[in-house]
């Protein structure tokens, strides 16, 4: 009988100073008082009440997400910390990211952060082009991008910078700009991805105009070339690090790894066997409205199980994000359905050409990456 798989622990800090017109995550504008000790108390009796599914695994990843995380003070940060180290142990390699905007940048609170046993931060520039920054309704500048990643790059042993492009009125030239300064930083992960506009967003009420596609696949022609050279390996969709540097957290999430959530709107996603010994998967999520997540009877918003017809496609979704695909005999570790049942659907993907023929993994070729819902769609079959 395969083990559980490794689990982690995504916290969700939900206020902004403003909501961004592109964002579809659940946050909400901060009030003139952030309520720091209510929120991190109910942070952790939800994770004291999570505890139970962790199985007695360690946490081998913390990712505290938002919403701006980096407007809580260093002490409720460190509090936190204290709280989840307290009731659950960690790897002795425990990756423990923050997301910080360049607008709440404070040099004493990033070194505060730093104390309080952040190891990695993950920084939403999003662009250096004031104008750029403008339209995507962003509260810092280009400036204050240029302070927070130097800040950064010197005080946390794993950076990343988060760009967007694609972004309205913006130029091939002046995408791969935005990239070329966010390499000079010399950070060991960059986040680039183009700008989609999601359903329940300003930009879905009021879109914007954005670039053609033969611009659109200009910049991403170019921006990956140029990554390449500068020594970048793009590992997933959207993420490029340097050897070692890749998230920890977002690997766990891409092979189909355990993750607790906690926070106002946030997800988890469970593995346990049950009386008989077949594996269940079971998914959570929190109230998205802070007010109501901070009370405990309603915490709790609703959990279900995914069934097994229906674990083949949530596994393919993850882990066909990333460029070197998956062993394949993880989908049945990590799923629990024998992985016959979908071997005719690995044949018809490989005989489109969307799936290397790989006897031992599962790995999308360029041209599966590149329509990556054209493959996944047939494992909806």
């Amino acid at each position: 009988m395969s083990q559980l798989p490794p689990l982690s622990l995504y916290v969700h800090i939900p206020w902004c100073v403003r909501k961004c017109p592109y964002c579809d995550f659940n946050s909400h504008a901060a009030p003139e008082t952030l309520p720091e000790q209510a929120y991190v108390d109910s942070l952790l009796d939800d994770l004291s009440a999570e505890l139970s599914h962790a199985a007695e695994r360690p946490l081998g990843s913390i990712f505290i997400g938002g919403g701006t995380p980096s407007l809580f003070s260093a002490a409720a940060l460190q509090r936190l910390m204290d709280g989840i180290r307290s009731r659950i142990a960690l790897e002795s390699d425990a990756e423990i990211t923050l997301e910080a905007n360049p607008g709440t940048f404070e040099q004493a609170r990033f070194e505060g952060y730093r104390a309080a046993g952040i190891n990695r931060l993950s920084i939403g520039i999003q662009s250096f082009n004031a104008e750029h920054l403008q339209r995507l309704g962003r509260i810092h500048s280009p400036d204050e991008a240029e302070r927070a990643a130097e800040a950064a790059i010197g005080l946390f042993p794993r950076v990343n910078l988060d760009l967007m492009h694609g972004l309205p009125g913006q130029t091939p030239e002046q995408a791969l700009s935005d990239l070329e300064q966010a390499l000079a930083f010399d950070p060991g992960h960059l986040s680039w991805y183009q700008l989609t506009i999601e359903p329940n967003t300003e930009f879905h009420a009021r879109p914007p105009q954005l670039p053609l596609d033969e611009a659109l696949w200009a910049i991403q022609e170019q921006g990956q070339a140029l990554l390449s050279r500068a020594g970048y390996r793009q590992y997933e969709v959207s993420a490029h690090a340097r050897p070692g540097q890749e998230a920890r957290h977002n690997l766990n999430y891409w092979t189909f790894g355990d993750y607790l959530g906690i926070g106002a709107g946030a997800h988890g996603k469970i593995s346990y066997r049950d009386a008989e010994g077949r594996l269940q998967i079971e998914r959570r999520h929190k109230m998205r409205q802070p007010k109501g997540y901070m009370d405990p009877a309603k915490r709790l918003a609703g959990q279900q199980l995914i069934p097994p017809e229906e674990r083949s496609f949530e596994f393919m979704m993850n882990a066909l994000r990333l460029t070197e695909g998956i062993p394949k005999d993880l989908f049945e570790q990590r799923t629990g359905v024998n992985l016959k049942t979908v071997v005719p659907l690995i044949q018809k993907a490989q005989q489109l050409e969307l799936l290397e023929p790989s006897s031992a993994r599962l790995t999308p070729t360029r041209q599966g990456r590149l329509f990556l819902n054209d493959l996944l769609a047939l494992f909806l079959d």
